[in-house]
């Protein structure tokens, strides 16, 4: 017999996800414990989310999800069945306007949310003007760089109009939302430790039976879930189950900044988040009437892929800055451009086509919940439900790989096909291959 310390499931990582997947596993009945090298829960790149919640994803099953996860938000309380001492977070429902251009996203989305029943309305230019006058309508795509010669050039025509989601917004504090989870499963008998690095995935006769930690204890457990963020390619290859996915991960930095807002604009209460395909950005309103610019990777703009999590360049560069906030006056005429650079610099976890995994893996009791590639944070709690469920069914003996588990969506009733979110995967031709918040 072992006198190591045992557990139903070790979930490796406390970030938004992995809150979740803890929460709905200890809702079930198992004796969860959540791991994290960092001192808190959602401590890590959760902190640094801009918490966006959408449904404009090129694919069904992205929609599908997304959709799902408003009625998580907004009925946020109620789906925690507990009470946080620190208070919950808010979900602001500024709703979404994803801009119309000629070929563009919206051409994708627009069927999917009609198959889907997505609320939304379709604009015209002069209800985008009516609505948000302060936008300049021109085309000014595609994404350039400032010291690009045609990067002032004048708008090549007009946008259609946009497509308007009132359903969606944004999450007040992403890293009290994870604090909310942790809550919600240490009620239900899970525990969290923090400040705890795990260094090997310990396995027998292709069984996971545990982990070792830093300071030499072993804990066991049967099941073991990597949702360990921009580190979740260092725990697979801990698991030895790295070179076996078809679709793996790796961390990218990454930038966001913030704006204050144009004189005589109130943009915290009456702005709107916007994705921006033609200058490849989205705002979204952000506290103390400021906007939040974020990049939806363009060619043009260089990708920092990161080989060691623990050691990067942190801070706000000149360079993104300027191509970020200048792309952003050109849809906002009004808009400032400060020199004082104000942001955040964090990592993804990008999988090889942007959509995560949430899958088993070839060792048996180990799984993930990966490759969030800066956009799941909205699927936070429906990725837990969706983990929990096919937890439990492969672990009661059914064969995921050939059978692929089907969950039902707790509030939608919709049908969510986890091999969509397959490890084996071919990489997924209509993805974005970017990221929207």
């Amino acid at each position: 017999m072992s006198d190591n310390e045992h557990f139903d499931a070790i979930i490796i990582g406390a970030g938004v996800i992995g809150a979740a997947v803890g929460f709905e596993l200890a809702r079930k009945g198992y004796r969860t414990l959540n791991i994290d090298k960092l001192p808190a829960a959602g401590f890590g790149s959760t902190s640094n989310s801009c918490a966006i919640v959408r449904a404009h994803y090129s694919t069904y099953d992205g929609v599908a999800m997304a959709y799902e996860g408003f009625s998580y938000w907004k009925d946020w309380d109620n789906y925690l069945e507990t009470v946080d001492e620190s208070g919950n977070a808010r979900y602001i429902q500024c709703g979404t306007v994803l801009l119309k251009l000629p070929g563009g996203h919206h051409e994708k989305v627009q069927p999917l949310f009609d198959r889907l029943g997505v609320p939304y309305e379709d604009w015209d230019r002069e209800t985008l003007a009516e609505r948000y006058a302060f936008y300049d309508q021109g085309i000014f795509g595609p994404a350039r760089r400032p010291d690009d010669d045609e990067f002032w050039a004048d708008p090549s025509g007009q946008v259609e109009g946009a497509i308007f989601t009132p359903d969606s917004g944004y999450v007040s504090d992403p890293q009290l939302s994870t604090h909310n989870l942790q809550r919600a499963a240490e009620a239900k008998g899970g525990v969290f430790r923090f400040r705890t690095e795990v260094v090997e995935i310990r396995s027998e006769n292709n069984r996971v039976q545990g982990v070792t930690l830093a300071d030499g204890n072993r804990i066991d457990a049967n099941i073991v879930v990597n949702v360990a963020g921009p580190y979740s390619f260092i725990v697979n290859k801990m698991a030895g189950v790295y070179d076996s996915m078809n679709i793996k991960t790796k961390a990218l930095r990454h930038e966001v900044h913030h704006v204050a807002s144009p004189a005589g604009l109130d943009f915290e209460a009456e702005g709107i988040h916007t994705s921006d395909a033609d200058l490849e950005i989205y705002i979204r309103p952000e506290a103390g009437n400021n906007i939040l610019i974020g990049s939806e990777d363009p060619e043009c703009d260089p990708k920092v892929w990161v080989d060691d999590p623990d050691n990067y360049d942190t801070a706000v560069s000149n360079e993104q800055w300027e191509a970020q906030v200048l792309r952003c006056a050109r849809r906002i005429p009004s808009l400032g451009v400060p020199n004082e650079k104000r942001g955040v610099v964090d990592l993804y976890d990008v999988s090889d086509d942007w959509i995560p995994v949430y899958d088993r893996t070839g060792l048996d009791g180990f799984y993930v919940a990966i490759g969030s590639s800066g956009n799941q944070f909205k699927n936070a709690p429906v990725a837990g439900w969706c983990m929990a469920e096919l937890i439990e069914r492969v672990e009661s003996g059914h064969d995921h790989d050939s059978d692929p588990v089907v969950v039902t969506g707790r509030y939608t009733g919709l049908q969510l096909n986890m091999s969509f979110y397959s490890r084996n995967r071919e990489i997924n031709p209509n993805s974005s291959f970017s990221v929207n918040g």
